[in-house]
């Protein structure tokens, strides 16, 4: 994995990571491009071939900047054909961090996440998917899915598992 780091004046630093699950191989290096524009200097991922779709590549890229920055990556790659990607960015001490999720067909799912990485859902939205359920627009847990983004979830698990030589990232449950 690359690291990259561009702050602005605000001093407080965010980092976070750019899960590309899938891309066609002529995409690869317009993603870079737009990353590294973002990120304000060149990027070059390490791109393996996506296993869950055949002719599609891979890649991961730990980033530093500026709290926000999550969402300039995701405004820079949205959008494009057959790019199933997710950003995270981690909180700080003066703000909460994110995680969006992306697919061509559903779109950008966004979520604020809090110190430990958990979902915040804000109170607003879960009244309002109370109230949609309530008159009859969908059933409560059709409503809660939403707001957990569980259809980009689904959509993209199939690509989260790493192909031969890519990078894994496995997860501890500490007691």
């Amino acid at each position: 994995m690359n690291q990259f780091t561009k702050t602005e004046t605000t001093g407080v630093v965010s980092r976070g990571v750019l899960f590309v699950h899938a891309a066609p191989s002529a995409l690869c290096p317009h993603v870079e491009w737009a990353v590294g524009g973002v990120l304000g200097a060149p990027v070059d991922m390490s791109w393996t071939p996506q296993r869950a779709r055949g002719g599609a590549y891979r890649a991961e890229l730990s980033w530093q900047g500026s709290v926000g920055m999550s969402a300039k990556l995701v405004s820079a790659l949205r959008g494009w054909d057959k790019l199933l990607f997710e950003v995270t960015e981690d909180a700080t001490g003066s703000s909460e961090g994110a995680r969006y999720s992306c697919t061509p067909d559903l779109g950008v799912y966004h979520a604020v996440t809090g110190l430990h990485g958990d979902m915040m859902i804000p109170e607003d939205r879960l009244k309002a998917a109370v109230v949609k359920a309530a008159i009859g627009d969908l059933p409560l847990i059709v409503e809660i899915d939403n707001l957990l983004g569980k259809a980009w979830d689904e959509a993209l698990e199939p690509f989260r598992y790493a192909g031969d030589g890519a990078p894994v990232r496995w997860l501890h449950h500490v007691v």
